[in-house]
């Protein structure tokens, strides 16, 4: 689904991105608190109320996947697939720099690799556009930035989701009063068609997202981390033969680089974690006076493995 969403975008047409922004805020809330609602799950929101660190750090996820969510609808819609796909093949590389600059967290020798193939990738793709391609960067940069703040606020993905467009709601209800005040908005304009599919808006964000927290609990994280990279090929792919934008040989290359960046990534992480199982197995047999310790540095190695640069769960 989050690999098939650009194809969702151009149905909203003629709204412009911003329009179409406020609307996936405001019906997002809708979708998700109704969820709730059934599901009765609202004992998270007193206890968030309570921790005004923590509501600090959703704002700032509310404010950085606003400017995700923004920038990757404008960039559908403009005819620039190709290159947004490119942000989420590049997410990895950018949050592994993160945990880097930020976290100084230490990397293994295929990481330094995967990281420099990616900036050399960036290099190529600046030569083939003429220019930085922005677009990716700003959208590998904000999807990260993101999980990086999730991950500090540790809490559920659909719970999180709901505290997210809730901050969102004000402002983007408010942008389209004002927008139909002044007679630009499309919402009553185009059509009951036109108002359903803006409406939808809520239920293409938080469907994928119920999949994905119903799949983290019964997936192996490396798994799900393997078939994350089937979005931004399904986007890729449509960019290319649905919407027929141009490749030419340069932009071949940088996307080359790119893969084999990931592929660098991907082998390492799969190494580790085949090592990291093996001793744990190892040590779960060996005499009781060792297994405890051993056993508990096994799975924390495993653990940090398989949550490596891992999975969020907003997309675009």
């Amino acid at each position: 689904m989050w690999g098939l969403v650009p194809l969702y975008w151009p149905l909203l047409k003629p709204a412009g991105a911003t329009e179409i922004l406020a609307h996936r805020m405001v019906w997002s809330l809708v979708f998700v608190g109704a969820a709730l609602l059934v599901l009765r799950r609202w004992a998270w929101a007193g206890e968030l109320l309570r921790q005004p660190r923590k509501l600090g750090l959703i704002t700032v996820a509310a404010t950085v996947i606003t400017v995700n969510w923004g920038l990757y609808i404008w960039a559908v819609n403009s005819g620039h697939v190709v290159e947004a796909s490119l942000g989420y093949f590049i997410n990895p590389l950018v949050t592994i720099a993160m945990g880097v600059l930020l976290l100084k967290e230490r990397l293994r020798p295929a990481q330094w690799a995967a990281v420099g193939t990616g900036c050399a990738a960036v290099v190529v793709l600046t030569i083939g556009y003429g220019r930085l391609p922005w677009i990716s960067l700003c959208l590998a940069f904000s999807f990260a930035t993101y999980g990086l703040v999730k991950k500090k606020v540790n809490l559920g993905g659909v719970e999180s989701l709901a505290a997210e467009t809730a901050i969102q709601f004000l402002p983007a209800l408010g942008f389209l009063v004002w927008l139909s005040a002044r007679g630009e908005a499309t919402f009553a304009a185009e059509g009951a068609g036109h108002a359903f599919l803006l409406a939808s808006a809520g239920i293409v964000t938080a469907l994928p997202l119920v999949c994905f927290g119903a799949a983290a609990i019964r997936v192996p994280l490396s798994t799900i981390g393997l078939l994350q990279y089937l979005t931004p090929v399904f986007q890729f792919l449509l960019g290319v033969f649905y919407f027929h934008e141009e490749m030419p040989p340069e932009r071949w290359a940088g996307f080359a680089l790119v893969w084999l960046a990931l592929a660098l990534l991907t082998g390492d992480a799969l190494r580790t974690a085949r090592r990291a199982s093996r001793t744990l197995t190892t040590e779960i047999s060996a005499p009781s006076t060792t297994r405890t310790t051993g056993t508990t540095s096994a799975a924390r190695n495993a653990d940090s493995v398989a949550s490596g640069p891992g999975p969020v769960d907003a997309r675009p």
